[in-house]
């Protein structure tokens, strides 16, 4: 008896120690298109945090000449959009959501080969050094649920 209640008691931690590992990782991403040509698109997605903090310090991709991080937020009843200099902390098993209206990635010299319907493989650099490559769907303006910049 005393045999099987440390192998239920080690199961039970051994469950619990799964369930609980954090995975860094990129969900929904997806980049909306500028309403008019030459202007900034954006990219949205959400980041999941890993086993511990990181900071994500950089968004590229090979079809895009410049990225910038920036922040929207409503002030004195209008809407500012700031750079973010220093990276987003992106907490311990947390998650941070660039969406329409807050965080964002501004995306300069979009390629011409970008069409809405297709996809951008974008890279997201951090603090750690790591790097995580993902496949972002291509809306059309207005679609993303964003706005032009």
């Amino acid at each position: 008896m005393r045999h099987f209640s440390l192998i239920l008691a080690l199961t039970t931690f051994s469950l619990t120690a799964c369930q609980t590992k954090a995975v860094e990782g990129v969900s929904d991403a997806r980049v909306t298109l500028p309403a008019v040509a030459g202007r900034p698109g954006a990219a949205y997605f959400t980041l999941n945090g890993g086993e511990s903090v990181n900071t994500l310090l950089e968004v590229s991709s090979p079809q895009i000449v410049r990225t910038e991080l920036h922040e929207s937020a409503m002030k004195g009843g209008m809407m500012t959009m700031t750079p973010i200099q220093s990276g987003v902390t992106v907490p311990a098993g947390g998650k941070v959501a660039f969406e329409p209206g807050g965080k964002h990635a501004m995306l300069f010299d979009i390629a011409p080969s970008v069409k809405a319907g297709g996809t951008i493989k974008l890279k997201l650099t951090y603090a750690s050094g790591r790097t995580i490559e993902v496949d972002a769907t291509v809306k059309a303006p207005g679609e993303g649920g964003g706005h032009a910049h």
